[in-house]
């Protein structure tokens, strides 16, 4: 589903306070309570919100998103923090990148690089990457989803601890107060944890949205990434844990005020 700008703010707002309600937002843009009810349920057909009465929540607890939706939820962000993982990746290097729609905007900014050897267990990433000749494709085997491409089970993990590389791009459905990293599926968490144990440089790459889920089955601890990249850290626990266990923080919108240009 493609989202107007009024759309997308209206997302943003959701995801700020948790819950919207239509005679607010209708004041909030000038329109009509009508216009904001077609809004809402366009969005939420989407699953990008779920429909309450008078409005709609940004869902949260262990409720998974489809994975359309979950590519509009802050894809501005996501594109941000794909284009700062990537800069950490030098030329001629191998890495894992795993299933995730912010990992797969990581192998969108990694069109530029050469010579990289990138193993995946996501089929979006391998079917981008395939067409850049600097780039060699290795895709484990196992049993696909058919929701996102994402190959899991056990067989995939069996062929992940074949390797031992430089980078590793990891994702996450929600991380806790206490820096667990968490997700739904045991079967992607399985994957996620060979591949943490068999790279020399874990990157952990999450929106600020992965603060305010949470998921049932834990992937593994903060302290075991080397990078965490984020648009921004909202929780004071998450922040002070990166200090305590040397992990360095990247905030993508920390970065763009500190670059912001003065104004004429």
């Amino acid at each position: 589903m493609f989202l107007s700008d009024r759309q997308t703010e209206i997302v943003d707002m959701a995801k700020s306070k948790g819950r919207i309600f239509v005679e607010e937002l209708a004041a909030h843009f000038s329109v009509t309570p009508q216009t904001i009810r077609k809004d809402l349920n366009d969005i939420c057909d989407a699953q990008i919100l779920t429909r309450i009465h008078g409005g709609a929540v940004f869902p949260s607890g262990t409720e998974n998103v489809r994975y359309e939706a979950r590519r509009q939820i802050a894809s501005g962000e996501k594109q941000a923090i794909g284009v700062a993982a990537a800069s950490l990746i030098p030329n001629n290097a191998s890495l894992f990148i795993n299933i995730g729609t912010t990992t797969e905007a990581v192998g969108e900014a990694l069109i530029n690089h050469h010579e990289l050897m990138v193993i995946t267990n996501n089929i979006n990433v391998a079917n981008r990457l395939r067409l850049l000749p600097a780039i060699e494709v290795v895709i484990a085997g196992g049993v696909v989803r058919g929701a996102d491409g994402g190959i899991v089970g056990e067989a995939a993990v069996d062929f992940i601890r074949q390797f031992k590389v430089d980078y590793a791009v990891i994702g996450t459905s929600a991380i806790d107060e206490d820096g667990a990293l968490l997700d739904y599926d045991f079967r992607e968490v399985k994957v996620a944890q060979a591949i943490i144990a068999n790279a020399r440089h874990v990157i952990l790459v999450a929106d600020s949205t992965k603060f305010e889920r949470t998921a049932p089955v834990r992937i593994a601890q903060l302290s075991q990434v080397h990078t965490f990249i984020t648009d921004r850290c909202v929780v004071p626990s998450v922040r002070q844990f990166c200090l305590d266990n040397d992990v360095r923080l990247i905030e993508t919108n920390m970065q763009r005020q500190l670059h912001r240009p003065e104004p004429a």
